[in-house]
């Protein structure tokens, strides 16, 4: 970490700032963001519009509308405890670098070490998101386009619109953070009204729907797996993709206005109305499937749009022009998705090349005076995202393999600095706190991150051939094993967190006296 990014400043402007000085950075973003927009910016990359719709057919494969309607809620309810957990460690260090952040400060021994790991994890996880993201909304236009124009979807033409919709997000998050604020405002809003209209449509206009009780207990398996438990579990990973990105809060802690609350509230909000929301939402696109046979499920998941909702738009509403308007709808939602994670991916690859830990650092550190935004920092996330979600133009299931990475990395980064503080018995809780309940709370998040990491790693399908063979252990371990070559190639010597830098200073300075 440099001096100019670690030295405290003498008379901090406000109590964020104060917050921030005590915490060993001076305030360089620039603090644009209400409480809403905090909580928006999270809402909208978790974007129940995105991944109910390019995850549909993970659950709908694995155990069908029992899956959808009963494991949504269900795997919401332990994520909203990781929410809570992390939420409150938030609380007590608002800063843009979060999850390395805290494991840094919480952590006994090898405190580098846990904040440099934790903190690989994260960006890579962010950056793998941020592909994921923008490539599915390319999909998803794609299959709007074919819908409304006749466009045939392919590789090349999906990877073109990916690159053009990633560009346009950098180009919105180097303007400043005033029009990314009001963006994330207008995001929020599109999600909410949009859920509404499709939620509103589908059970306005189609004849007919299937009763509550198919709804929520039919049964649909494609997976070749004839264990039923294990067919559900691996059901659950529709809603665990989803449920994905709300770290975002912390990452724009430093534009927040009074961050300490705020952060943390917009963690926990965002993941709330999530799993309402997309409980709603979910139940009428089910509800709604015409064909509640067998064959009519096997043929939805098949359908030619790669979309199945999209399917039951066409069928069930009887009118294609409000079916591709609800499609526009879901585009327009995902494509403010692929915007607010280019911001939290920026903000995080900001805090974390200030404290020296990516090469290039001094550059990726650097803030525009004139925008007040990480403007280099954020075309570092837009180049290696369209890296990481090249392989598609040659084969998807390398493409998956590659960006497997982002939700199993992400929920190790979540997990570590909530384990951390449970074992930290001298925790000081900041103004959001869970009280009483917060080791009940923090051994269930950490309970079931451990199980859903192992439910990422197993096969989904058999036979297990190259394209069904499931790419995330590898993933894993090729990050693992960049962060450790990279640790002992760079972050041994150059790696510092603010506390260390700040500890350095202060004995620089007795020297001095002295």
């Amino acid at each position: 970490m440099s001096e100019e990014t670690t030295k405290i400043p003498d008379a901090p402007v406000d109590s964020d700032a104060a917050v921030l000085a005590e915490l060993g950075y001076k305030q360089e973003l620039r603090r644009g963001m209400s409480g809403f927009s905090n909580f928006a910016v999270s809402f909208s990359i978790i974007s129940i519009l995105a991944g109910c719709f390019t995850s549909y057919s993970i659950a709908l494969n694995s155990g069908g509308p029992a899956a959808i309607n009963l494991g949504w809620p269900l795997a919401g309810a332990f994520v909203l405890c990781v929410a809570f957990a992390m939420a409150e460690v938030c609380s007590k260090y608002p800063t843009a670098g979060g999850l390395y952040f805290w494991a840094g400060r919480l952590a006994k021994t090898n405190k580098r070490q846990w904040a440099w790991f934790v903190g690989w994890f994260n960006f890579l996880g962010e950056v793998a998101v941020t592909a994921a993201i923008d490539y599915g909304a390319a999909v998803t236009m794609m299959a709007f386009a074919n819908l409304t124009w006749g466009v045939e979807p392919s590789p090349v033409g999906t990877f073109v619109l990916f690159i053009v919709l990633i560009i346009v997000h950098g180009l919105l998050n180097t303007f400043g953070v005033k029009i990314v604020s009001l963006l994330s405002n207008v995001s929020a809003w599109w999600h909410i009204v949009g859920v509404a209209i499709i939620v509103g449509a589908l059970w306005i206009m189609p004849t007919a729907h299937q009763s509550a009780a198919w709804t929520f207990t039919a049964w649909h398996n494609q997976t070749g797996w004839s264990f039923a438990p294990y067919v559900f579990f691996m059901g659950l990973l529709m809603a665990q993709y989803t449920y994905t990105g709300y770290d975002a809060s912390a990452h724009v802690a430093e534009e927040t206005k009074n961050a300490s609350i705020a952060a943390p509230r917009g963690i926990v909000m965002s993941v709330v109305i999530s799993i309402i929301g997309g409980w709603i939402l979910l139940y009428s696109i089910t509800a709604a499937i015409q064909d509640g046979s067998d064959d009519g499920l096997t043929a939805l998941s098949g359908t030619s749009t790669g979309l199945p909702p999209a399917q039951v738009f066409l069928d069930a509403l009887n009118n294609p022009t409000v079916a591709k308007f609800l499609l526009f709808i879901v585009c327009g939602a995902q494509f403010f998705c692929g915007m607010a994670s280019v911001t939290a991916n920026s903000r995080m690859s900001y805090a974390f090349s200030r404290d020296n830990a990516i090469p290039g650092s001094r550059l990726w550190a650097q803030v525009n005076p004139r925008t007040g935004t990480p403007t280099n920092s954020i075309w570092l996330c837009v180049v290696i995202s369209i890296v990481l979600a090249a392989p598609a133009l040659f084969n998807y299931t390398a493409y998956l393999a590659v960006t497997s990475i982002a939700v199993i990395g992400l929920y190790i980064a979540y997990v570590t600095p909530v384990l951390l503080r449970r074992l930290d018995k001298n925790f000081t809780p900041g103004p959001w706190n869970l009280g009483r309940w917060s080791p009940l709370v923090g051994w269930i998040a950490v309970v079931w991150v451990a199980f859903i990491v192992v439910l990422f790693v197993l096969p989904p399908v058999t036979p297990i051939t190259v394209d069904t063979f499931n790419y995330a252990p590898i993933a894993v371990v090729v990050v693992g094993l960049l962060a450790t070559t990279l640790w002992f190639a760079k972050g041994r010597k150059h790696f510092m967190t603010a506390e260390e830098a700040s500890h350095l200073t202060i004995q620089a300075e007795k020297l001095l006296e002295e």
